[in-house]
């Protein structure tokens, strides 16, 4: 390999890392941001969490397209349409703080949504679609550039580590820049942070713009159909394995995205922290995505020695205690927790330790993606392909069961949401231990 190559080998590489961590950026805004809606209307969690639906509910709609693209234009093209639609979405969520304050459109229940809500909703589903495109680039990308294998596995990794590294500073500089949800709280107060990922999102593009990436899938002309006898769905674990990815996502989202919405509620139905609540919301929900980094690393230098499946039942279970301890232990048994903000900059707050338990939860979601993909996928052959876009359009459940926690949550209050989680973890569980194991070997798969 020449030396020009390999410098531009490495300018892919960082750019793909710099893409691994955009993607966790923008889906990590929804939650915070959900935030500030949820006090616009009245306390209600469920529309403060449409933010985060419409995010991945782009997913069920751009998954499979998305992988065609690659073939049909490539990943240098892909990427550059990806960047330019999450800036017109960022931008859009933007145009929320600006206008239809005063314009209402509809009524929901008992809530009359404004024009500026539905704003701030297209601008999500908008970079729902960015975040889609640039998922399906970036995990072949770094495997391709790593020349697959241990490398490439590893590129990936590393990239994963960006990924949750990103998604640890997100809600820490949402909350930090809120600090106290109060009826004056807009989202004009987290303009600095879209502009910030405006800006990002420019420079991303031209930086991609001018570096020479690998298109080895590439096709022109007319692709011909390879037409095989059955689908991924013809095999039980993989239609298993597809749900898990399913609530595996909600899960994931869900944790973190309830337990800031509970810190941020300083009533009595929340963990009534009164100053500065939505800073410390943010700062904790941090540390369960600094967590999942310290997870998906410690999973990485194991994963030799010890299997996917074994994993996930570890994870599952250990989940599962955590959650149930956090739904039993008193809101007033509390425990010091660093928070966050701007004036004050980092201190300890008193906060339930129910959101200690929590937050270890990160712990175990941070292996759950990688042992059920593995596992889903085991035995599939020339199915693979097809399946990895059916799991690609699954991640929309991290938007649907984090929307029905919230409902639950308006309904029954925070804690009582979390049985959702255990339900959920149930199946993983169960997943790991009966539903992974391929009983249809008959069908050929060369």
């Amino acid at each position: 390999m020449t030396q020009e190559k390999k410098n531009g080998n490495l300018v892919a590489i960082i750019t793909m890392f710099f893409i691994f961590a955009m993607i966790s950026f923008v889906t990590n805004l929804a939650a915070p941001f959900g935030t500030i809606w949820r006090n616009e209307y009245a306390g209600s969690n469920t529309l403060g969490m449409m933010g985060n639906m419409m995010n991945f509910l782009a997913y069920l709609f751009m998954g499979i397209p998305a992988g065609n693209m690659l073939v049909k234009i490539g990943y240098k093209k892909t990427a550059l349409i990806a960047m330019a639609v999450g800036f017109l979405g960022l931008f859009t969520q933007y145009l929320s703080s600006l206008f239809g304050a005063g314009a209402e459109v509809f009524a929901f229940g008992e809530y009359v949504i404004k024009l500026n809500f539905v704003i701030y909703l297209l601008g999500a589903f908008i970079c729902g679609f960015c975040v889609c495109m640039l998922n399906t680039v970036v995990n072949p990308m770094l495997n391709l550039l790593g020349g697959g294998g241990n490398k490439g596995n590893q590129l990936i990794q590393t990239g994963g580590a960006l990924n949750s590294l990103s998604g640890t500073l997100t809600p820490l500089f949402v909350g930090a820049l809120i600090g106290t949800v109060t009826s004056s709280t807009a989202m004009s107060d987290v303009a600095p942070l879209l502009f910030v990922a405006m800006g990002v999102f420019v420079a991303a593009f031209i930086v991609i713009s001018f570096v020479a990436i690998p298109e080895p899938h590439l096709q022109k002309g007319g692709v011909k159909k390879e037409k095989f006898s059955h689908s991924p769905w013809s095999f039980r674990h993989t239609l298993l394995g597809v749900i898990g990815i399913f609530i595996y996502v909600g899960i994931e989202i869900g944790i973190p995205g309830t337990l800031n919405f509970y810190l941020a509620d300083s009533s009595d139905k929340g963990a009534g922290i009164m100053m500065n609540g939505a800073a410390i919301g943010g700062a904790i929900a941090a540390i369960y995505w600094l967590l999942m980094l310290v997870g998906r690393t410690a999973s990485s230098a194991i994963s030799g020695k010890v299997s996917s499946r074994a994993q996930l039942i570890a994870v599952s279970a250990t989940a599962i205690i955590f959650v149930l301890i956090a739904i039993f232990t008193p809101k007033d048994v509390t425990v010091s927790m660093p928070g966050y903000t701007v004036g004050e900059g980092f201190m300890m707050a008193q906060v339930p330790v129910s959101a200690l338990f929590l937050v270890l939860c990160g712990l175990c979601t941070s292996v759950m993606w990688g042992g059920i993909f593995n596992l889903a996928v085991e035995g599939l052959g020339k199915y693979t392909a097809q399946a990895s876009g059916i799991f690609m359009m699954m991640v929309v459940g991290g938007g649907v069961l984090p929307l029905i926690q919230q409902s639950i949550s308006d309904s029954v209050g925070y804690m009582a949401s979390y049985w959702l989680i255990i339900a959920a973890l149930a199946y993983l569980l169960f997943y790991g231990l009966v539903g992974c194991k391929n009983v249809n070997k008959d069908i050929p798969v060369e």
